[in-house]
């Protein structure tokens, strides 16, 4: 094999990796689609009058967020069973993927809650409106126009760390190529294969994001309140979340 003849062949691989994209999808989907109402129920618990479920709230956002997600994996895929917890290496990933979205998305939706500026509360005392009206029909709408692109990214973030699953045996898009290297021997054109799957998938969303961002941020309130918006809901993963 000449050593660059992979520049050329890795798209000759691509339809073989394709079955592995519906499962990393599936994953994404089900830990976002499950992890984001969840972390909505959290932001609202970490301002909670109620002490216990706030601290409850709490801890499990450091948690989520603090703990990286391959350990996540490995303590729900290998660690349960010996609680006598049996979970597939598929529902495994999502189990962990969706703790780890709910925790992040959790303190982007408190971070856009408390972007709303606080006279959205007067404007709607004003108006008669009660404080769980103004909640809902006032700041919720704001606060969802603001977490709106930065739950996009995590959601591109959460389909890149699909890839971890692999190590769990998930046949997701890394497994397909770790196994197409092996027999081949071929892992420069497996592994571009990879890359190349992935980034056209991330790309388009990421632009998505970015479009979204640009869109709804001239709604979302003062240059100052957005300041202090993007530096509390920057990047979701940091390097030891991996």
């Amino acid at each position: 094999m000449n050593n660059f003849s992979w520049l050329w062949e890795w798209p000759t691989l691509i339809p073989e990796l394709l079955p592995g994209v519906g499962s990393a999808l599936l994953i994404t989907v089900a830990a976002c689609g499950i992890g984001y109402p969840i972390g909505f129920a959290l932001a609202l618990l970490t301002d909670s009058r109620n002490a216990l479920a706030k601290w409850i709230s709490i801890i499990y956002v450091e948690l989520g967020r603090g703990i990286p997600i391959l350990v996540l994996l490995y303590l729900v895929y290998r660690g349960l069973p010996q609680l006598n917890m049996l979970v597939d290496a598929i529902p495994s990933a999502m189990l962990a993927l969706t703790i780890s979205a709910s925790a992040y998305s959790a303190e982007m939706i408190r971070a856009s809650i408390a972007a709303v500026p606080k006279g959205q509360f007067d404007a709607s005392d004003a108006l008669g409106l009660t404080r769980a009206d103004a909640f809902r029909f006032v700041v919720i709408p704001q606060a969802a126009k603001i977490s709106l692109p930065p739950l996009v990214t995590l959601t591109i973030t959460m389909f890149h760390v699909t890839s971890l699953a692999s190590l769990i045996t998930v046949a997701e898009i890394m497994h397909d190529a770790f196994i197409i290297g092996s027999v081949t021997f071929q892992y420069m054109t497996a592994y571009t294969a990879a890359a190349v799957v992935y980034a056209g998938i991330a790309i388009p969303g990421a632009i998505f994001a970015g479009w979204l961002e640009k869109k709804l941020g001239n709604k979302s309130g003062s240059t100052t309140t957005k300041k202090s918006r993007f530096r509390q809901v920057g990047n979701p993963i940091t390097p030891h979340t991996i």
